[in-house]
């Protein structure tokens, strides 16, 4: 289905509406304006810095809301399993199951105008900065309609008017483009921050402490943010790492270690590293999380771990669980709802799948755009160099 056919959808379509506009239920005004103070799952431990308090204000409609966003994320993310085996879905593709705490907490710190930089494992971070579940179907399976129209696949997702700069696939180049980003804030004195994500794999990598170097002298507002899923592809952090308490790593730079399968500890740590950085320059918060799916569609996930372990963090720390024992625990909704709210995401990622086969696929044209600028009238020629095959706009 092409974007001329959405448009015959009315703007409050489930399938063309945005994360944060998917609510089940109407809320009271008391809803809105009611505060629970929950305390985090374990401590925050700081690095050269006093951490934050463990307690976290909320209220019912953030919590719904979560619990919401992220089932949404982890039946997209399930889905997406079974297109990329059924060979709709090509090439790489990381899956994000599991980690949904740490995109979800993180956007409710912040806002749109605030920049998040990712790794290849980015869909539900797009989600999140506003996405729609149509576009990153589309973008998955290579058609048009996608957010990358379609050229950039699973690794490359993009959403520039919500401050998402992608999707990358080289691992740690984007924590030096995320330095960047923050540069071009302070210097156009905006009183926003850059988040760069990078797994614990990328944790090693030279260019990361080129750039945090580089940060911290300019007292640059950069959050570095390591996913520490405690697997880089298939090795085991102990085993890659001397030293695998990565918000240590940065000797100078300020550290905070989160649960990052507790939503409203990543919500406290992010709002509180962004009031330290407009201040003081860069932080680094470690993210203690877990990932269900293996590091790509092309591993099984269960050769350098047991089942048990994988079996046991969802049974103890699954994030959205969590949440649905919040939920429960404050009569906030009833299980009965909470799976009609999982049935209705179900329903919903069915429809944008369908949805998203209908688009075409790029025209073969778009091999040709986004290379070159505009106007200079550069040709095309086959391999040897004498048949014009066309001359680009």
């Amino acid at each position: 289905m092409s974007l001329t056919q959405l448009a015959k959808y009315p703007s409050n379509h489930a399938i063309l509406r945005p994360l944060a506009a998917h609510l089940r239920r109407p809320f009271s005004s008391s809803d809105e304006t009611t505060t629970l103070t929950i305390e985090t799952s374990i401590p925050f431990t700081g690095h050269v810095i006093d951490p934050p308090s463990r307690s976290v204000d909320t209220t019912p409609k953030e919590l719904l809301t979560f619990f919401r966003d992220m089932a949404l994320m982890r039946r997209m993310e399930i889905a997406a399993d079974s297109l990329y085996k059924a060979k709709l879905i090509r090439g790489f593709c990381h899956l994000y199951d599991g980690q949904e705490a740490v995109a979800i907490g993180m956007e409710a710190a912040i806002t749109k105008k605030d920049n998040i930089i990712t790794a290849y494992r980015d869909h539900c971070l797009y989600l999140a900065r506003g996405g729609t579940l149509v576009e990153a179907f589309a973008e998955l399976m290579g058609r048009q309609d996608g957010c990358s129209r379609g050229k950039g696949g699973s690794m490359h997702f993009y959403k520039k008017d919500s401050g998402f700069y992608g999707g990358h696939g080289i691992v740690g180049a984007q924590v030096p483009l995320g330095c960047g980003l923050a540069f071009a804030q302070k210097y156009l004195k905006e009183e926003h921050v850059t988040f760069a994500l990078y797994g614990d794999g990328a944790a090693n990598q030279g260019q990361l402490f080129e750039a945090l170097n580089m940060a911290a002298l300019w007292d640059l507002p950069a959050i570095l943010v390591c996913e520490n899923n405690h697997y880089g592809m298939g090795t085991a952090e102990w085993r890659a790492a001397k030293s695998p308490a990565y918000y240590k790593r940065g000797d100078y730079v300020p550290g905070l270690k989160v649960d990052g399968m507790d939503v409203l500890a990543v919500k406290q740590a992010c709002r509180f590293a962004k009031e330290y950085v407009l201040k003081n320059g860069p932080i680094i918060l470690e993210m203690d999380t877990y990932r269900y799916h293996g590091h790509s569609m092309s591993d099984p996930g269960s050769t350098y771990r047991t089942r048990d372990e994988i079996s046991g963090i969802r049974q103890e720390r699954d994030p959205i669980e969590r949440v649905r024992k919040l939920i429960l625990s404050h009569d906030l909704a009833t299980d009965k709802e909470l799976k009609d709210i999982e049935k209705e995401v179900r329903k919903e990622v069915d429809q944008a799948i369908a949805q998203a086969k209908e688009s075409p696929m790029p025209d073969p044209s778009e091999l040709f755009t986004n290379i070159y600028a505009k106007g200079l009238g550069v040709e095309s020629f086959g391999a040897d160099r004498k048949e014009l095959r066309a001359t680009l706009p």
